[in-house]
């Protein structure tokens, strides 16, 4: 098999807003800050944990230091309370996976939550690699973890998926060498990022995927 297919995981497999904006709040209001609204914090998801709380504590006089710590703290105990997977996931990675076809998930996430996560949701035995944003590998947009797990399948990058939400999920795919799909029905911000397909939904991208094996 030459093809893979690499999946970011917030606005792609899943839908975390309001889970992420809870911990922001939470953790806002422990230095008596007012909450922001969940547009606002959504703008700041894609960069990883540690932007997410320089970013969410911008104009106070609260460094990121000292707010990660609480950040991390409660999002780890509340990963799942209003989180989901988007419509057609389970099935498409079931899919995906009957069809032969490698998959990976590579996230600016934390690992330890991201495999929570997974776990919880019943889709973490359907990934042959994790990739958490704290796993030893640059964040996104570098492409080292996408090329990471495309060498280790022994697939051929011009022949495999990045599939992901955000602008930083885009240029990595382009910098790997990867056919890239926009997640359009996600959260996330594509910026300049012009990519070969978008999907509005997960299963269109199954489809499409399966189509082209």
């Amino acid at each position: 098999m030459k093809t893979c297919v690499i999946f970011d995981l917030d606005g792609t497999l899943i839908d975390s807003r309001q889970d992420l904006a809870d911990a922001v709040n939470w953790m806002r209001a422990q230095f008596n800050l007012p909450p922001l609204a969940l547009a606002q914090i959504v703008g700041y998801i894609g960069n990883g944990i540690k932007l997410l709380a320089e970013r969410s504590l911008k104009g106070s006089d609260v460094a990121m230091e000292q707010g990660l710590p609480l950040l991390k703290e409660y999002y780890d105990e509340h990963l799942i309370d209003n989180t989901w997977l988007y419509p057609g996931v389970a099935e498409g990675l079931a899919g995906l996976r009957n069809s032969g076809v490698k998959l990976a998930v590579i996230t600016n996430k934390p690992h330890t939550a991201t495999l929570k996560i997974l776990k919880q949701l019943k889709v973490y035995d359907d990934f042959d690699t994790i990739i958490g944003g704290d796993s030893g590998f640059p964040l996104k947009p570098n492409p080292a973890p996408l090329l990471h797990f495309v060498n280790k399948c022994g697939a051929v990058p011009a022949q495999s998926w990045m599939c992901g939400d955000h602008y930083t999920d885009l240029e990595a795919g382009r910098r790997a060498g990867m056919k890239r799909c926009f997640a359009a029905y996600g959260f996330g911000n594509p910026k300049d990022e012009h990519c070969e397909y978008s999907v509005s939904a997960f299963s269109e991208f199954v489809k499409l995927c399966l189509s082209l094996l």
